[in-house]
Parts: structure tokens; C-alpha cells; sequence
């Protein structure tokens, strides 16, 4: 059955009885000039409808424009007439189907095409001939369990990334020089074990280098530190794998979950990856070679290990609190005033444009944190943090000489093409100010944010409350994240101050996405289910009013 096939969308409330003389006819009536929609193939029963009056283009413009009470007076009765008279052949199946009390969409025979699913029940031309033949539940909504499950794998790899900055921060990223997936997983447990290590750690440009006088003890602190992080990424990989199996397998996913978490599924495999190839960077014996080399991994592989984390962490994060809000919204009762409240004025203050612009705003702070937070790896990856430990001045003025900020000395190429991209990615001195920079207009935008909401009282008005709070939120963790920033620099990059900076990075990327979140529109399943529940519960009060 093609497009072209399907006459019109039509809501039938749910009832017990249905005849041309009931009242309930008017009321579907009404329902209908506000649900109706017709194929550009159906015309003529438009035309019917109207008594030819009216062109598909008419009706299409009451369906939007909602038309005027004289208008709907008019249409109403001729609609009632022709589309309702074709429907009592339904009547039967729908009065069925409304008493065995589970909530149902119905098709023609088949299962519609999953791009035609929406809160209403869908009629085409073959149903209006032949009546309803088969009726199918409503699709797959994910449990409140599959949320549960991406917050704690979201718990997981907030933890892992604090503990992959303390694993930099104490120099202990290369000190286990192979990747062993599976047999990694048991540290050494006698002497000799420990000894086979020791050695091959030997071998390496950093103990040559830095720590060519460490004893045993000392290396088996670093050796646990990084050991400990890649066993907290193997089990955030058994976390997230086996419940994933385990919900696609009992069909508890909603149809749009499997792809994403697939993704994110491949995303964490690719991060593991990406943590091994960063850490053989750090382990090539050209570093014997270079003049001036420091044994430390790429800051290019070191930001793509971090930039994984993080969209991996947003990923977890903002797919969970989707899946709880659209449950929460589906199952609302009447009663729950928070939930109600606020998709009433999310709907309310999306379709203004002060809506779209406040949506387009948090999208561009969402950006701002997670390239500002990448800035960041730069910066530990150049130990850039232990230059100009002093705010807001770089040198008694507010940024460098531009002889420092572009040295001719970070240029590879004859003609120095590459003087400005080097300077910018691979000086410590530009690193720095770069990520000041990226900071302060991060930090800025928040406050103008925050400003604008309690300044501008239209806005705030139309502005869901739920948004309001997450709003307040951001501006907090953005002042934390600030403070912690610059006392790192000030105390020339501490561990505890370092380390808490990197966490508040996470705090501030997960206020910003439960901000996007709130703005987010119910789900095209959790409309079904919100419709057919409101339905469900219409006839049941119904039935109770009739006895």
C-alpha cells in the first residue's frame, strides 16, 4: 500500500457504542477538522465531503490555520455526513477492540510503514470499504530500566575520565607498554612478574630520560594507577554490553534506541582503541633522537582520547534522560502537575521564536563546553598549564607578544604555511591563551544566558520551569568550573586542584546537556502512548458516567 492509498487520519475516540444518532458524533466531528488529513491523490473524496464546495488545499489550510467558526460551522456537518457514514462500518471492531481495554492502533491488514506512525489511528480508503480486519499493539516504550542502565555507564566513564586526568597528571600513562585486552586484566602477583615488567618499562625514552633512577616500589604505584584505568574502561565495556544485548533481546528498546546505542556501542570500542594508540605515542624510540624531546603522548591523540570520552558520556547521558522523560510523559496521570506543566509550556515555547533562538543558544553552549574541554587536553598535553601561573594577565599584560603567541620556530615547512595551525595546536604559550579565551567566552555565554532569564520577564514567563532550573544550574557548575581553572594555574596545576578541574569539565558538559534534554519534544511512540492512555481513560469515564 503506497502513500497515495491513504485517505485520512482520523481519531476515534474509544467507546462502547457507536451510532449515527449519538452525541459522540458531533464530538468526532469536531475532532476531525482538527486531525483530518488528506492524500493530494484524494481530492475528490474532498470534494465529496464538501459537496464541492471546497478544494484539498481549503481543508488543508483549515488544518493549520484551524479556520474560523463560521468555516468549521459550515464544514463540520457535510464532514459528519460523509467521512462518519463511511466509518459506522468500523464501529463494531472499534467497540471490540475499546472493551478488551488495552490500547491499540489499527491498520489495514497489515502493519503500516514505520515512517507513518503517529499519536493517532490511521484509516484508508480499503477501511472505509471493508471495515477494520486486524488490530496491533501499540509499539515498543522503553522502561524506565533502560535509562537507569545508561546513567550508571554514564557514572562509569565520568569516572573513568577523572581517573584517566590523574593517570596524566602523575606520569603513569606508559607504564604498562602493551595492550593485552584480556590478559591484561590480572596485574603481576609474584616478584619475577614484577621484575618482567620492571623491565620492559626500562626499555621505554621515559624511564631513559626522567626516570632512569626509579626503584620497583615506585613503579608499581604508577604501574597500578594506569592499570586501574584500563580496567575501569573494560568494565564500563561489560557494563554497557551485556544489558544492551539483554534489552534488544527481550524487545524493550524503542524502535529508534537499538541504532544509537549501536553507535555508542562502536564509540566505546573505538575509545579503548584510541587510549592504546595515544599511549604508543608515548612510547616510540624516535623520542631518543629528537633534541629537546619530552617522553609524553601526542596531544593530538591525547585530546581525540578525551573528545571520544566526553561525546561518549553526552551519549549515555542524553539518551537516558530521553528515555525518562518520554516514559514519564507517556505514564503522567493528570495529576503528576510538574510533568504536565512542563509539556505544556515546552510545546507553548518551542513554536515561539524566542523558543527556537533559547534552543539554538544551548545548543551553541553545549558546543562551546565540549571545544573548551578539548582545549584542555592540548593544554595537559603540553604541561602548557605550568607556563604563566598568574590571572587574568600573561606577563603583566593581557596576552603575549605576538613573536610568542606565532614563533617561526614551531614551523615545519620551507615557506612557513604552517606557522599559524602549529602555533595554535602545538606552542604551550598559545595553547594556554587559546583556552583561556574559549573559557571566558564559555563562561560569558552562561551568564548572558542566566542574565537574560532573570532579567526578561516575557521570557521567562513562556520558559518551561524545568528549563529554568536546569539554567541556574549550568551558571553554578560554569562559576565552579572558573574558579577551579584558575586556582589550578595560580597553584601551578596541583593533582587534587587538577584533577577536580577536569571533573568540574564534566559536571558543566552534564548541566549543559540536561538543558538541551529539557527542550527536547516527546517522542512519536510516547505521543501513542500518551493518546491511546487519555483514550483509555475517556471511556473508562465514560462507562462509569453511563452506569
Amino acid at each position: 500500500m503506497g502513500k497515495d492509498d491513504w485517505v485520512l487520519l482520523l481519531l476515534l475516540p474509544k467507546t462502547s457504542t457507536l451510532s449515527s444518532t449519538s452525541p459522540l458524533l458531533e464530538n468526532m466531528a469536531s475532532t476531525f477538522i482538527r486531525s483530518i488529513w488528506l492524500s493530494k491523490s484524494s481530492s475528490r473524496i474532498a470534494s465529496e465531503a464538501l459537496g464541492g464546495s471546497r478544494s484539498f488545499s481549503g481543508i488543508r489550510s483549515l488544518h493549520f490555520l484551524g479556520g474560523s467558526a463560521v468555516q468549521r460551522s459550515m464544514i463540520i456537518p457535510r464532514l459528519h455526513n460523509t467521512i462518519l457514514t463511511r466509518s459506522l462500518s468500523c464501529a463494531n471492531s472499534v467497540s471490540h477492540a475499546s472493551r478488551s481495554g488495552n490500547p491499540s492502533y489499527f491498520t489495514p491488514n497489515r502493519l503500516l510503514p514505520p515512517k507513518l506512525f503517529t499519536p493517532n489511528f490511521f484509516l484508508s480508503r480499503r477501511l472505509f470499504n471493508s471495515g477494520i480486519t486486524a488490530t496491533e499493539p501499540l509499539p515498543t516504550l522503553s522502561p524506565p530500566s533502560v535509562s537507569k542502565w545508561l546513567f550508571g555507564c554514564s557514572f562509569l566513564v565520568f569516572g573513568v575520565i577523572v581517573v584517566g586526568g590523574v593517570t596524566r597528571l602523575t606520569e603513569s600513562g606508559l607504564s604498562i607498554t602493551e595492550w593485552k585486552p584480556f590478559t591484561g586484566t590480572i596485574p603481576p602477583l609474584s616478584h619475577k612478574q614484577w621484575d618482567e615488567e620492571f623491565e620492559k618499562y626500562k626499555a621505554t625514552p621515559e624511564f631513559k630520560l626522567l626516570n632512569h633512577q626509579m626503584t620497583l616500589p615506585e613503579f608499581k604505584r604508577i604501574f597500578y594507577m594506569e592499570w586501574s584505568h584500563r580496567i575501569l574502561g573494560r568494565l564500563i565495556g561489560l557494563t554497557y554490553v551485556i544489558p544492551f544485548l539483554y534489552f534488544l533481546s527481550s524487545k524493550r528498546l524503542t524502535a529508534s534506541l537499538p541504532t544509537k546505542l549501536t553507535g555508542l556501542a562502536c564509540l566505546l570500542g573505538f575509545q579503548g582503541f584510541l587510549g592504546w594508540y595515544m599511549v604508543k605515542s608515548g612510547l616510540e624510540d624516535s623520542l631518543m633522537e629528537t633534541p629537546g624531546a619530552v617522553p609524553r603522548v601526542s596531544q593530538y591523540r591525547l585530546a581525540a582520547h578525551l573528545g571520544a570520552a566526553l561525546l561518549l558520556y553526552a551519549g549515555m547521558l542524553g539518551t537516558g534522560l530521553s528515555v525518562l522523560q518520554d516514559w514519564k510523559w507517556a505514564k503522567a496521570t493528570e495529576t503528576a502537575a510538574n510533568v504536565q506543566t512542563h509539556a505544556a509550556s515546552l510545546a507553548k515555547f518551542l513554536d515561539t521564536k524566542v523558543g527556537r533562538r533559547f534552543k539554538f543558544a544551548s545548543w551553541g553552549i553545549l558546543g562551546l563546553v565540549f571545544v573548551t574541554a578539548l582545549s584542555g587536553a592540548f593544554v595537559a598535553g603540553l604541561d602548557a598549564g605550568l607556563l604563566y601561573n598568574e590571572f587574568p594577565l600573561m606577563g603583566g599584560r593581557l596576552a603575549p607578544p605576538m613573536d610568542e603567541l606565532f614563533a617561526s620556530a614551531y614551523a615545519k615547512n620551507p615557506d612557513k604555511s604552517d606557522l599559524w595551525w602549529r602555533n595554535i595546536l602545538e606552542n604551550p604559550t598559545t595553547v594556554q591563551f587559546d583556552h583561556r579565551c574559549l573559557a571566558i567566552t564559555t563562561y560569558f555565554s552562561t551568564l548572558a544566558l542566566y542574565v537574560t532569564i532573570r532579567r526578561n520577564a516575557s521570557l521567562r514567563a513562556l520558559l518551561p520551569p524545568l528549563t529554568k532550573r536546569v539554567v541556574t544550574g549550568v551558571f553554578h557548575a560554569a562559576n565552579l568550573q572558573v574558579l577551579l581553572g584558575i586556582s589550578t594555574l595560580l597553584y601551578m596545576v596541583p593533582i587534587p586542584l587538577a584533577a577536580a578541574h577536569q571533573a568540574g569539565s564534566v559536571v558543566l558538559l552534564s548541566c549543559v546537556v540536561g538543558l538541551v534534554s529539557s527542550l527536547r519534544r516527546p517522542g512519536k511512540v510516547a505521543q501513542m502512548w500518551r493518546m491511546a492512555s487519555r483514550a483509555s481513560k475517556g471511556s473508562a469515564s465514560a462507562s462509569t458516567t453511563k452506569q
